[in-house]
């Protein structure tokens, strides 16, 4: 069923309240029958159209109905919704009162029925990661940066590192980047002379300056630089891991935001970076494949201890099965 029809329909019902349904049909190119599944569509949507039969009958919308703004199906309503919801979630939403707002007018504007059946999803919803949280750009911050990308726009940014010292900054924005629950903008940073990438939830303001600029280098990813260079951040431990299997199948398993690999006689090595040797020593744990830790000493130390505290939990009295249908 044609949606643009349906809505073709609709506007012809407000402007010519009255057509039959062959003037109808004549004006949607389509036939009597199709017209009247149409009209049924709009009345499993919540709009009263009324059929009257006689020389001066024909369709119109029931009077002192008020069409309200925004018009969704019930597919579309959950796939609005649980969007919102997903980008409160991970830290995509630009503000979270913004994203409850939101929330509230969608559902407000929907038909009774779809909106009883949204809100006891997204009330009943459950997720199996922690929100996001204090990750959220500033919406206006988000709305200059994506228009200085696309027109080629140099901005003036306002700055905050993480050691809390604010810098003026005039950047050349090639694109923006969310990645791991956080917003980055990429580009030609003048005062550096050279390419830098900024947190958005750490930019305090972002004025267009109206001069522009060439567009980003041939070829250039935003995506794969932000990615690149988070690989390059300092931590305390270089991890370097024997993992007994093949490139692409530990590729699938261990992102490559979080280590780089390269392909060895004897499987995969995998190098990464890390602050906390417990979570690096659980995260290996996790592997599907028999692994040597080459270095450092501390994620070695740090394997032993968990394999002692699972193996002593063996000891315990086995808890209560869980069945899962």
């Amino acid at each position: 069923m044609s949606a643009g029809r349906v809505l073709a329909l609709l506007e012809l019902l407000q402007a010519r309240p009255g057509l039959t349904g062959p003037e109808l049909a004549e004006r949607l190119e389509v036939d009597v029958r199709t017209v009247r599944r149409h009209v049924a569509t709009l009345d499993g949507l919540g709009v009263p159209v009324a059929a009257t039969r006689g020389r001066y009958g024909g369709y119109r919308l029931m009077p002192g109905y008020k069409l309200p703004p925004l018009m969704l199906t019930g597919d579309e309503a959950v796939a609005v919704v649980l969007g919102l919801l997903a980008a409160e979630r991970t830290g995509m939403h630009a503000a979270a009162p913004a994203v409850a707002s939101a929330r509230a007018k969608v559902e407000r504007v929907l038909p009774a029925a779809v909106r009883d059946r949204v809100t006891a999803v997204a009330a009943t919803l459950g997720f199996t990661t922690a929100p996001r949280t204090g990750a959220a750009p500033d919406a206006d911050v988000l709305l200059v940066l994506g228009e200085a990308v696309r027109d080629h726009r140099r901005v003036e940014l306002g700055y905050r590192s993480w050691r809390g010292e604010v810098s003026e900054r005039a950047l050349d924005p090639y694109g923006l980047v969310f990645h791991a629950g956080r917003w980055y903008v990429t580009g030609h940073d003048h005062r550096r002379g050279g390419l830098r990438t900024f947190r958005l939830d750490r930019v305090t303001r972002a004025v267009a300056s109206g001069e522009g600029f060439v567009a980003a280098p041939p070829g250039f990813d935003p995506v794969a630089h932000v990615i690149a260079g988070l690989a390059e951040v300092p931590y305390r431990l270089e991890v370097e891991v024997l993992v007994r299997a093949p490139l692409d199948e530990v590729a699938h398993h261990w992102p490559a935001w979080l280590a780089t690999l390269e392909p060895h006689p004897e499987g995969t090595l995998l190098r990464t970076r890390a602050e906390d040797p417990d979570g690096m020593a659980r995260a290996l744990a996790s592997l599907p494949w028999d692994f040597t830790v080459r270095h450092p000493d501390e994620v070695r130390t740090a394997l032993r201890s968990l394999a002692t505290r699972l193996t002593t939990a063996l000891t315990d009295q086995p808890p209560a099965s869980r069945h899962f249908s």
